[in-house]
C-alpha cells in the first residue's frame, strides 16, 4: 500500500476549482450512504439535496471529474464514490499524526471513520512526558522529542495539530521542517505556513460564534413579527416617524 509521502491529489494539475474540491466530501459522503443501502443510481437532484447544494451546481463540479451521469438514469454510485474517491486521493492509505493528545486529541484518536476513509494514524505525539507509553484507542503516545523520526519513519506528510494555541506554531514548524505538506489545525489561533504547505483550520469556537449569529437574528425576526401582529393577535400598522 502507497503512503502518502510522494503522492500529491491530481486535482491542481487537472484545473479543479477549490471550491469544487471542498464540496467533493460531501458528495463522497452521500453517496457512500447510498452504497451502505445497496442504492446502484441516484439523480442530481436527489444527489445534490442530500449533500446540501443545488443540482445545477453539483452537475457543473462533476464536469469537472469528466463525469455527467446517463439521462434518464442518473449516475452509476459505486463508480462515483470510486471516481471521487481516487480524486480526492482516497484510494491510497495516508498516514496521520495527532500532535497534542488531550481530551481533544484523544477524541480524534478514538474517531473510527479514518480507516474507511483513506487514512491511518500512524502515532500520537505528546509533550507531557507522563503521557509516554500510555495507549489512547490502542495506540501507544511518544514523546515530541521523536517527532522527527515518526515522521521520516512513517512517511507522514499529513499532521493534526490539537495543542494548546501556544504550542501550535512551533509544532507547525516542526512538522513543515521534518516532511509534512498538510496540516489539519483544531488549535485555536492562526498558523502561519510557507509556500506549498497546504493548511485547514477548525475553530469550533467560530462555529458556534456564526450559529448564535443566526439565532440572535431569529429571535429579533420573531419579535418584530410580534410587534406588527400587536397584543391581540392583528396586525398593528407601522405608523411613519
Amino acid at each position: 500500500m502507497a503512503t502518502g509521502r510522494n503522492h500529491r491529489p491530481a486535482t491542481r494539475s487537472r484545473g479543479i476549482p477549490e471550491a469544487t474540491v471542498a464540496r467533493l466530501p460531501l458528495y463522497l459522503r452521500a453517496l457512500t450512504a447510498l452504497s451502505e443501502r445497496s442504492v446502484p443510481t441516484v439523480s442530481s437532484e436527489e444527489l445534490a439535496a442530500a449533500a446540501g447544494v443545488n443540482s445545477a451546481k453539483l452537475r457543473k463540479d462533476f464536469s469537472y471529474l469528466g463525469s455527467y451521469g446517463t439521462r434518464g438514469v442518473g449516475y452509476d454510485v459505486e463508480y462515483l464514490v470510486y471516481q471521487i474517491s481516487r480524486e480526492l486521493g482516497l484510494t491510497q492509505d495516508w498516514p496521520v499524526v495527532i500532535v497534542g493528545i488531550g481530551n481533544l486529541g484523544a477524541a480524534l484518536a478514538n474517531y473510527g471513520g479514518f480507516a474507511s476513509r483513506g487514512f491511518r494514524v500512524a502515532a500520537l505525539i505528546d509533550a507531557d512526558p507522563a503521557m509516554a507509553g500510555k495507549p489512547v484507542a490502542g495506540i501507544p503516545v511518544q514523546h515530541t522529542d521523536e517527532l522527527e523520526k515518526i515522521i521520516s519513519d512513517n512517511g507522514v506528510s499529513i499532521g493534526v495539530i490539537s495543542t494548546p494555541a501556544g504550542a501550535a506554531q512551533q509544532v507547525c514548524e516542526r512538522l513543515i521542517a521534518a516532511g509534512v505538506t498538510s496540516i489539519l489545525n483544531f488549535a485555536p489561533t492562526v498558523l502561519s505556513v510557507p509556500d506549498g504547505v497546504d493548511v485547514r483550520k477548525v475553530d469550533l469556537s467560530i462555529e458556534l460564534q456564526i450559529l448564535a449569529f443566526h439565532e440572535q437574528r431569529k429571535a429579533g425576526e420573531e419579535a418584530e413579527g410580534a410587534n406588527r401582529r400587536g397584543p391581540d393577535g392583528g396586525m398593528t400598522a407601522v405608523m411613519p416617524a
